[in-house]
């Protein structure tokens, strides 16, 4: 009898991790406005998968260079279980990872992961763009999966868009092709028509079309300042967060419709050719290998009097921008001291000299501005300087232009929280947030803050899905602060709620509003180096 039971309990436990690793998913079907399309329910969380949904027409050939147009209906089941190709792109950020099948020019897809259940509707709705400063990204990677916020009663959305040449090219040619008479902002447009998608369908998943906000990190923050801007998007979104970044000068802002016309032109020519319909006949290779030999990084966003009337400031100032709650803050440390320093030492005697280089009418007040006596507070300064160039600055004053030019809640953060030590040693951070392995690797730097795109999956909760770093329980801890306070707001507009520490809004005029410092004991603390902005405001001349 002892022999059978083991026999028994042999054959059943050691069957235990094959089931365990099984397929825990069913195949599940919705009807959108363009026809059926067939995902996964997972029987295990609730939560239904559809990954790889067209939301556009490919925009290949005559298409290229278009404004996106919705996607055709389709007979029958469209299958939508993996994710699409990613947007052309060259290896711009090496740390980025990508679950994305391939890379292709037909690239206009959606992702959506939804909690419904057979009788659920109204859901508030996530829609969530990448970052990768235009020129890379995709809505594949980990860090932005919506399985855990999908757990907590959201509908999210992830969507791909087009970058580089093939998102942003701007030519006289290409204007003159348009009833507006304008040119380039293509991603930008692809991410107006997969909110007028999600106005149109997301009903179909439980989710509340009058209830969207829409977030980004990067240039997804960016993008998401500039869909607050545009009269094409501002009337269907209800919310929006912003993590590092604005489309303000200095930070990717929109140049005039001539100047970017005029780079184009210049572009395509230097390249050897003379007009669009020659670059149009070409295969996607080919016009991606005649940007990556430009050497270009992107090409700018543009007031072309359609997508984008005015420059943000302008707009905003006027009131003009979607009346919605806005959540918006940044990191600690952006990008290392060095990138203001460009190879000089931490010394007070370079970095005065490296002021008054860049500030050279200013310079006395940036020095003031900036404590510099030890190495210590010389790196410390560099990297507030090259973090205000860089991004911070561009983000605050979007933060203070809606707070001063709305009645909606306006929320800010500084997310502090220090990357843990990596589990591979030979790899270091990188700039778009994850790693990148070098050949050669020298200790990293000690950390005086939090980097550029570090928080993505703190705040969405996938820190369990990003290998790379030793997470501990102080990070899982902050990263469930970060998450509660953003699906808070993306359920009701507020952030605070349950056991998290109070989050005030910000008033209109306020010289020292208030910052919620998101670090392993999360605070709300009162603004005490605005004036650093404020200086940047007038530098930049967006002040007036």
């Amino acid at each position: 009898m002892k022999l059978t039971i083991a026999c028994c309990a042999i054959f059943f436990f050691g069957f235990l991790p094959v089931y365990a690793q099984s397929n825990n998913s069913m195949p599940v079907q919705i009807i959108l406005k363009n026809g059926i399309i067939e995902g996964n329910y997972d029987v295990t969380n609730g939560i239904s998968t559809y990954f790889g949904i067209p939301f556009a027409k490919p925009p290949v050939g005559e298409l290229r260079w278009r404004a996106p147009i919705p996607a055709d209906k389709w007979i029958g089941v469209k299958e939508t279980k993996k994710f699409s190709a990613r947007p052309v792109q060259g290896l711009v950020f090496g740390d980025m990872n990508s679950f994305s099948d391939g890379v292709s020019e037909d690239c206009l897809y959606l992702n959506v992961w939804t909690p419904a259940k057979r009788n659920s509707k109204d859901l508030p709705v996530l829609v969530y763009f990448y970052g990768g400063g235009f020129v890379a990204g995709d809505a594949s990677e980990p860090r932005y999966n919506g399985e855990s916020m999908a757990k907590e009663g959201v509908v999210v959305v992830t969507v791909n868009y087009r970058l580089g040449i093939f998102g942003f090219l701007a030519h006289p040619e290409l204007s003159a092709e348009t009833s507006y008479k304008g040119s380039g902002n293509y991603g930008l447009l692809d991410q107006t028509l997969a909110l007028q998608w999600v106005k149109d369908n997301i009903a179909a998943f439980g989710g509340n079309p009058n209830q969207v906000t829409i977030a980004g990190e990067s240039a997804g923050s960016i993008s998401v300042s500039y869909q607050m801007a545009s009269p094409l998007a501002k009337n269907l979104i209800h919310g929006a967060i912003g993590e590092s970044g604005a489309g303000i000068n200095p930070t990717l802002a929109p140049v005039g419709l001539a100047e970017a016309e005029k780079t184009g032109k210049e572009f395509i020519e230097l390249a050897g050719y003379t007009t669009i319909s020659e670059l149009r006949k070409m295969s996607a290779k080919d016009v991606f290998e005649i940007y990556q030999e430009s050497k270009r990084f992107g090409f700018p966003v543009v007031i072309d009097n359609y997508f984008l009337p005015k420059s943000l400031p302008e707009i905003f100032r006027a009131g003009e921008q979607a009346q919605v709650p806005l959540l918006l803050g940044w990191n600690s440390a952006e990008i290392p001291g060095q990138a203001f320093m460009q190879g000089q030492p931490y010394t007070k005697q370079a970095f005065i000299a490296k002021v008054k280089e860049t500030y050279s009418s200013d310079w006395e007040q940036v020095l003031m501005l900036h404590p510099h006596e030890t190495a210590e507070e010389v790196e410390y300064a560099a990297t507030d300087l090259a973090s205000d160039r860089f991004i911070s600055y561009s983000t605050w004053k979007w933060f203070d232009l809606h707070r001063n030019h709305s009645k909606q809640a306006v929320y800010r953060y500084l997310f502090s929280k220090l990357s843990p030590p990596l589990v591979d040693k030979s790899l270091t951070a990188g700039l778009a947030g994850g790693t990148v392995r070098s050949e050669n690797p020298i200790p990293a730097p000690k950390q005086i803050g939090a980097r550029h795109a570090a928080e993505i999956e703190y705040a969405m909760a996938n820190l369990h899905l990003v290998k790379e770093f030793q997470w501990s329980q102080e990070d899982f801890k902050v990263s469930n602060t970060m998450f509660n306070y953003f699906t808070n707001f993306v359920k009701s507009g507020n952030p605070n709620g349950g056991e998290l520490p109070a989050w005030s809004a910000a008033k209109s005029g306020e010289s020292n509003p208030p910052v919620m410092v998101i670090d392993t004991e999360s605070k709300e603390i009162k603004a005490t180096n605005d004036i650093r902005y404020q200086f940047h405001d007038r530098f930049y001349r967006n002040s007036n």
